[in-house]
């Protein structure tokens, strides 16, 4: 049907094995398949397509045995606080977001500045974004998909420039939005301010200045940066721990050799970035957390070299 619509847009379909495949064929096959769908999804006149929409939200709901029907999602913010939606709960992300945000008080020209994600507030403090939901994804069926990660329907900003929330200022709730996440980055000691920037910050919050809250906050190193769970990667060397942030165009790595102990701060800028791609490789061994595996291309001094990180699921 894809094909109908787009002709030569959509990549061609991984040929099947029409014998009994061994393993190593099965294995073959699933990563055709998963580098078909991240091809198909680059092109956003597929993915806001009926056909795509209506197959995804199909299979996510056979897949789990949800059937369409009135039900009431949480969407959380940075605060701690949450707005209860009621929905069906075969309503994609975008509708849900769109729905949050009319709740809000967002401007409308202003939503695509922010999307939902699914996070984890662990006992120990830490919070873990664990993705961003897809536009087509149904999020009543994948918290149930995911019960025992105790995950959550947060929203927040979505975009690597911390220049842009300029043009969010003039929005209460965007504004509200902006102010409540940094906030929270704070809290969680996702950014560096100094001793006097600190102070400066608290009297900010204290008394309500929002604005110059923010201003200050831009100033900081890893503002508005997204904060990923520790992972393990092979630059500089195999065998690295490395805490890992997404922000203002660039991969932020804060990697530990193994071999010395010393730690090393390195940035892979995004426009230095040719191509990436994402392997589910399951469990190594009986026991083990399932892997996943993100590997990015990766321009180094005129050398084109592949940047591999693995993290446990």
């Amino acid at each position: 049907q894809l094909r109908q619509l787009f002709g030569n847009a959509v990549p061609a379909f991984p040929p099947k094995f029409y014998l009994a495949m061994t393993k190593s064929m099965a294995d073959e096959r699933r990563s055709q398949l998963e580098q078909y769908l991240q091809n198909v999804t680059l092109d956003s006149n597929i993915t806001n397509s009926d056909v795509f929409i209506g197959f995804f939200q199909k299979l996510q709901q056979d897949t789990f045995k949800i059937p369409t029907q009135n039900a009431f999602l949480d969407v959380y913010l940075a605060d701690g606080s949450n707005i209860r939606l009621d929905i069906q709960t075969s309503d994609t992300a975008e509708r849900i977001l769109q729905v949050t945000s009319c709740k809000m008080g967002l401007a409308r020209e202003l939503i695509k500045y922010f999307s939902l994600f699914f996070f984890q507030d662990h006992d120990d403090g830490a919070l873990s974004v664990v993705k961003k939901v897809a536009d087509f994804e149904l999020p009543y069926v994948s918290l149930q998909s995911m019960k025992e990660l105790h995950c959550k329907l947060g929203i927040r900003k979505w975009y690597m420039d911390p220049s842009l929330d300029m043009l969010l200022m003039d929005c209460r709730a965007s504004l509200d939005l902006l102010y409540m996440q940094a906030i929270q980055e704070v809290k969680r000691n996702w950014v560096k301010p100094t001793e006097g920037q600190m102070q400066e910050l608290k009297f900010l919050q204290k008394n309500e200045h929002k604005a110059k809250f923010l201003e200050l906050m831009r100033e900081m190193q890893f503002y508005g940066y997204v904060r990923l769970d520790p992972c393990i990667c092979d630059y500089p060397e195999g065998g690295c721990s490395a805490d890992i942030c997404v922000g203002n165009n660039e991969i932020n790595c804060c990697i530990k050799l193994p071999t010395t102990n010393q730690t090393k701060e390195v940035s892979f800028k995004i426009n230095r970035l040719r191509s990436w791609q994402v392997t589910f490789l399951g469990a190594t061994k009986d026991g083990e957390e399932d892997t996943l595996e993100l590997r990015f291309e990766y321009n180094d001094s005129g050398t084109w070299q592949w940047i591999i990180l693995y993290t446990k699921q």
